[in-house]
């Protein structure tokens, strides 16, 4: 009896055995055809949800084929150091992406998108093209606001907490590549607060393999939220195109930039005034620290400098921002941009005396964060700035003194020469160097310039077949110095 008993269950096991073995891949593949579609059917809902508000992005502008050298002081300057300088362009295009982020109709996008455009029109889903203004742009970030004028309502993006995002979350990155608009690629994020070659202070990635090729740029990246969690921004690659490594500026930057620009026309950043490194392992050891935490102040800029003005020194620590710890040097680099200059902050750091460091505190108004980048509305002047010679000029302020090098100079600002402008036609008639962007012109005809009114004013007076000489300064980048120059030309018609 026990033997067929015995029997019976050996047989109910091997039948058990066989049957998982034989079913098992059919229940698999069913779980995996069942899993495909619910991804499908989430990836179609998201792009449902965010499509209608990513636009196509095409910027008309200056060929890099018609640029020119023309130098300073072509009698020193040497052929390989002279400064670039326009010759009148022929129409070029280039093609990104972007989205709506207010129903009004205002765009984010990547600012190389659109840098030095003629003319940007922007691209809804359905079609319709609608010319853009550029309202404002960050190259930190190299992020742009755009504005189009839809006269209605439009869709818009949802914004995602980007500081949640983990790796291996599945997202999609929208736009269009090629040119080929309201294109969908899929990926999980590969890394988060990621650094590139030449990235800035604040161009923290998150690093996708979702495919991003050419024209995605200014793009969102999106979650399965239907959430924009980044702006798709570079690529590494070797060839140009895609290679399976994507980056985008999180979103919480991005939000950042864009309130900053439609409440400032630019982004301003709070600055301390000094260069920063790290705390190390090594540092930490070498002086007791408990922890590899904090900032070491390598440098400070001035005693005129926010740092300066504190008391804060070379070697001093600082571990804390408004009572807020600071990990690294630029977590506090971090934390400083995202005050309002002129705002005072309370920093926490430690200084060596003798053979320890003695803990203080400093409470320090912060200035705005100086750049070498000029704000749009800087770099883009208003029509109405155009002088009767076609020169587009601007004041110079003291922002544009210290980026152009001119501080304790006096004069206009040349931003740009009118392509149809008499004196550009002579610059390439000629060859000769008259005038050109980042010039100063500081005398007309004997009279002083103070700006663009009074320019105007001298310039006004003059009519075709006058006589003009012209006192104009232009930092040379090989001396590091001002040099002056007088241009003689007749106002032609």
């Amino acid at each position: 009896m026990r033997t067929k008993v015995l029997l019976a269950f050996m047989v109910f096991v091997a039948g058990f055995l066989f049957g998982a073995f034989v079913f098992k891949p059919i229940v698999a593949e069913k779980d995996a055809r069942s899993l495909s579609r619910e991804m499908s059917e989430v990836f179609y809902s998201v792009v449902r949800k965010v499509e209608p508000s990513v636009v196509s992005v095409r910027a008309r502008y200056r060929a890099a084929s018609e640029i020119a050298f023309s130098s300073g002081n072509q009698q020193n300057d040497k052929p390989d150091e002279r400064l670039y300088r326009e010759r009148p362009f022929r129409a070029n295009y280039a093609v990104g992406s972007g989205f709506i982020v207010e129903k009004s109709g205002y765009v984010l996008t990547n600012y190389h998108v659109v840098e030095n455009a003629i003319r940007v029109v922007v691209t809804l889903q359905n079609g319709e093209e609608y010319p853009a203004k550029l309202v404002g742009a960050d190259e930190e970030t190299d992020l742009a606001v755009l504005k189009i004028d839809a006269k209605k309502e439009l869709p818009t993006v949802i914004f995602g907490d980007s500081d949640s995002v983990q790796i291996g979350e599945w997202v999609l990155a929208i736009g269009s590549p090629f040119g080929l608009d309201q294109s969908v690629t899929a990926g999980i994020v590969s890394q988060v607060k990621r650094e590139t070659p030449f990235a800035s202070p604040f161009q923290r990635f998150i690093q996708t393999d979702a495919a991003i090729n050419r024209g995605n740029s200014g793009g969102p990246l999106v979650n399965m939220n239907a959430e924009v969690i980044g702006v798709n921004s570079q690529i590494a690659t070797l060839t140009g195109n895609f290679s399976g490594v994507g980056f985008a500026l999180p979103s919480k930057e991005a939000i950042f930039v864009y309130r900053q620009i439609i409440q400032h026309g630019r982004v301003r950043r709070g600055y301390l005034g000094v260069n920063l490194d790290s705390v190390r392992s090594e540092f930490a050891k070498v002086y007791g620290l408990e922890s590899a935490n904090g900032a070491i102040i390598t440098n400070v800029a001035g005693k005129d400098t926010p740092a300066g003005r504190a008391g804060l020194q070379v070697g001093d620590v600082i571990i804390g921002f408004n009572d807020e710890k600071v990990q690294n040097a630029h977590d506090l680099i971090m934390k400083i941009a995202t005050v309002e200059p002129e705002k005072e902050v309370k920093i926490t750091y430690l200084r060596e005396n003798s053979d320890s460091l003695e803990r203080r505190e400093a409470v320090v108004k912060l200035g705005e964060r100086p750049s070498t980048r000029v704000s749009v509305d800087e770099e883009r002047p208003k029509r109405s700035d155009i002088s009767p010679f076609g020169l587009v000029l601007s004041d110079l302020t003291p922002s544009l003194a210290k980026t152009y090098n001119y501080e304790g100079e006096k004069g206009v600002l040349v931003k740009e020469v009118d392509a149809s402008s008499f004196l550009n036609d002579l610059r390439i008639s000629s060859g000769a160097d008259l005038i050109g962007r980042g010039d100063l012109i500081q005398r007309v005809n004997r009279q002083q310039v103070t700006d663009i009114r009074s320019f105007n004013e001298i310039a006004g007076r003059l009519k075709p077949g006058d006589a003009v000489v012209m006192h104009v300064a232009g930092y040379n980048r090989r001396t590091q110095s001002i040099q002056k120059r007088i241009i003689q030309f007749t106002v032609q018609q």
